[in-house]
């Protein structure tokens, strides 16, 4: 599976959305979560609060899904199961890295509030089971400049 993700490294790296995670509540009610990730060696890296519903759910139920795509066209992207492994000790640097990666540093506003928690944040690595893309950029060729970005897909 991580050679899978290597092929994919560039578009992982250079798009700076959200993962939508897809796992079950404790009480069996599916429920999709989105998080700020980064990707190193074959993991899918996510920080949150430790109290965060999601870790509860994770640790319940290790098995989820995952999709990182963009909402405009041409669309493309890559979704998948995983298993969720929570990470107490890498919390805080994984915060970091996903604060630089999405805010470009950690000296503004919304990075001060969020490191000021730190001692509570913990890591969520996905490590991929299964792996999909989709590319619909043939059949959209009209619509590879959006927005004056050129699309990166997998």
């Amino acid at each position: 599976m991580k050679a899978k993700l290597e092929y994919m490294k560039e578009f992982l790296e250079k798009l700076y959305i959200p993962i939508r995670i897809a796992c079950n509540t404790t009480a069996g009610w599916p429920v999709v979560v989105s998080l700020w990730f980064l990707y190193e060696d074959g993991i899918l890296y996510c920080a949150t609060q430790s109290k965060a519903k999601i870790v509860e759910y994770l640790k319940n139920e290790p098995r989820c899904g995952f999709e990182i795509a963009e909402d405009r066209p041409p669309y493309c992207g890559i979704r998948g199961q995983a298993t969720a492994r929570i990470d107490v000790a890498l919390g805080s640097e994984i915060l970091e890295k996903l604060l630089v990666r999405y805010l470009g540093n950690k000296d503004n506003d919304l990075a001060k509030k969020l490191l000021a928690k730190r001692e509570s944040e913990v890591a969520i690595l996905l490590e991929p089971q299964q792996i999909f893309t989709w590319d619909f950029s043939k059949r959209m060729k009209n619509l590879e400049k959006v927005q004056g970005q050129v699309k990166v897909c997998p």
